[in-house]
């Protein structure tokens, strides 16, 4: 005298019609082999498209870092030499002041020695 629904036969048999409706539902949205099979080629015709994009955007990455390192070394180039031409300019001054300083020095001993 038990509630239908309540004993364990019950619940088993229960169980196993759920999981008979829940494999016709699966069988159900199941592809068939064909649309299957378009589906995997557009799959890889993406994957293959990603993967060319991923090629062609490291390639251009790598030109990148290639054509900033030779940048750098371009701009290290022209800071050396400006450097090198700051320094000579920097001399000749200092050359050009002795020099004054000693035309300057040797005209006043000439003016001194005509007295």
């Amino acid at each position: 005298m038990s509630i239908p629904g309540q004993t364990f036969n019950d619940r088993l048999q229960a169980q196993k019609e759920a999981k008979l409706e829940m494999l016709k539902r699966a069988k159900a949205k199941q592809l068939d082999p064909a649309e299957k099979a378009k589906l995997m080629e557009e799959r890889a015709a993406r994957n293959a498209a990603r993967e060319e994009r991923e090629a062609k955007r490291l390639a251009e990455k790598a030109a990148e870092r290639e054509r900033e390192k030779a940048e750098k070394q371009e701009r290290e180039r022209k800071k050396k030499l400006a450097e090198e031409a700051r320094k000579k300019a920097q001399e000749e001054m200092i050359r050009a002041q002795k020099a004054a300083r000693d035309a300057k020095y040797a005209a006043r001993k000439a003016r001194k020695g005509r007295r």
